[in-house]
C-alpha cells in the first residue's frame, strides 16, 4: 500500500515562486516512477513531470520546462516540485501519481494541491 500526501500550494502572484512536496509512505520498492499533474477548472488532467525514485532522471511538459523542476530526498520519502516564474495558466489543482508497477501507468494519487496565480 502507498499513500501520497501533497503540501504547499496557495496563491501567489504573477512571476511567483511555489515549491509544492508529496510525502510517500508505504513499502519502498525497488524501483518506480513519481510524476506531477494538474487539473484547470474545465481542462483535462495534465501531465507535468515525471522522476525516477532510484536514478533521478527526469522530463517534463514542454509547457513548464525551464521553470519548473522536480527532485527528490531519498532519506525523507519525499518528492518535490519547484516552481518558478509562475502564470496563470499554471492555476490548477496539481497531484502527486506513483508508478509502483513500472509498467508507465501511475496506481497511486494524492488528495492534490491548489494552486492559484493571480494577474
Amino acid at each position: 500500500q502507498v499513500q501520497l500526501v501533497e503540501s504547499g500550494g496557495g496563491l501567489v502572484q504573477t512571476g511567483g515562486s511555489l515549491r509544492l512536496s508529496c510525502a510517500v509512505s508505504g513499502r519502498t520498492f525497488s524501483r518506480y516512477a513519481m510524476g506531477w499533474f494538474r487539473r484547470a477548472p474545465g481542462k483535462e488532467r495534465e501531465f507535468v513531470a515525471r522522476i525516477r525514485w532510484s536514478y533521478g532522471y527526469t522530463d517534463y511538459a514542454d509547457s513548464v520546462k525551464g521553470r519548473f523542476t522536480i527532485s527528490k530526498d531519498n532519506a525523507k520519502n519525499t518528492v518535490y516540485l519547484q516552481m518558478n516564474s509562475l502564470k496563470p495558466e499554471d492555476t490548477a489543482v496539481y497531484y502527486c501519481a506513483a508508478d509502483i508497477s513500472g509498467d508507465g501507468k501511475y496506481d497511486y494519487w494524492g488528495q492534490g494541491t491548489q494552486v492559484t496565480v493571480s494577474s
